[in-house]
């Protein structure tokens, strides 16, 4: 698939490829999707889907991040804290 047919995808199409994505997949696409559109090479209409598509996937890898800090929240009882290298632990503050 092109870089201008993946950009250019339907509106529900979009929504259930990026509620699927790995977050590393969805970041991957996202840094992409700005290369693009800091070239200035796209045309006005993929710029805005561009543009449009990069908006959903910030906030699918802002939800992914805001989970993964709740769940190691639960892991630290509710109580997040610094990583420590060292000791491969959490010190609490």
């Amino acid at each position: 698939m092109t870089r201008s047919s993946k950009i250019t995808s339907s509106k529900a199409e979009t929504d259930s490829d990026i509620a699927e994505m790995k977050f590393e997949k969805a970041q991957a696409e996202l840094e992409a999707l700005v290369a693009s559109m800091e070239e200035g090479s796209l045309p006005l209409d993929e710029s805005i889907n561009a543009y449009r598509r990069g908006s959903e996937l910030l906030l699918h890898c802002q939800a992914l991040l805001s989970d993964a800090e709740r769940k190691i929240q639960i892991l630290e009882n509710g109580e997040l804290r610094d990583f420590d290298p060292a000791s491969g632990r959490g010190d609490a503050p």
